[in-house]
């Protein structure tokens, strides 16, 4: 790029995404071959699936893919697994509890990879809502669960979150 503030955004019939040896995530970018690729999410928790920054090993920016669900098949299946074992985010199925304790927000919660507890100081800096009754749940050591739809957790754990939600 001519000017480093330009952002390219790529023709999704110009990229093959793949796994290299040891399991390395690769491709071809407009012809060009990498050995290694390094993606972002620009904006991680409204857009899963769009606008994801391709970068070298260096972290310098190649462009922007603006929608994933436009590459081929197999490119696709491989970045979105890149997708996610980069931004790992266990989804919360059951709110067991939200207690205040001492100045602490102590959540025990049920996901999809088993229990989990998460301690928060304050809920207005550990609680995020994208958007659509997504909530993004961080807790004081960076740890992160999302709740896809808190509107369609049952009633127990509407229960719990009515209170903090």
């Amino acid at each position: 790029m001519d000017d480093k503030y330009s952002i390219k955004v790529f023709d999704p019939e110009h990229i093959l995404f793949s796994r290299g040896k040891g399991g390395v995530f690769q491709g071809i970018i407009e012809g060009k071959p990498y050995d290694e690729l390094v993606i972002h999410r620009t904006f991680p928790f409204l857009y899963t699936t769009r606008y994801i920054s391709v970068r070298d090993v260096k972290g310098d920016e190649l462009g922007v893919i603006e929608d994933i669900e436009k590459l081929d098949d197999e490119s696709m299946k491989e970045l979105d697994k890149e997708l996610r074992f980069r931004y790992f985010l266990p989804t919360v199925s059951r709110v067991d509890s939200v207690k205040q304790k001492s100045d602490l927000w102590i959540w025990e919660l049920q996901t999809n990879l088993g229990p989990t507890s998460m301690a928060m100081r304050n809920l207005h800096e550990h609680l995020q809502f994208p958007g659509d009754n997504r909530v993004i749940l961080t807790d004081m050591n960076g740890k992160r669960c999302e709740i896809a739809d808190w509107e369609a957790l049952d009633a127990h754990s509407r229960s719990q979150l009515s209170d903090v939600l």
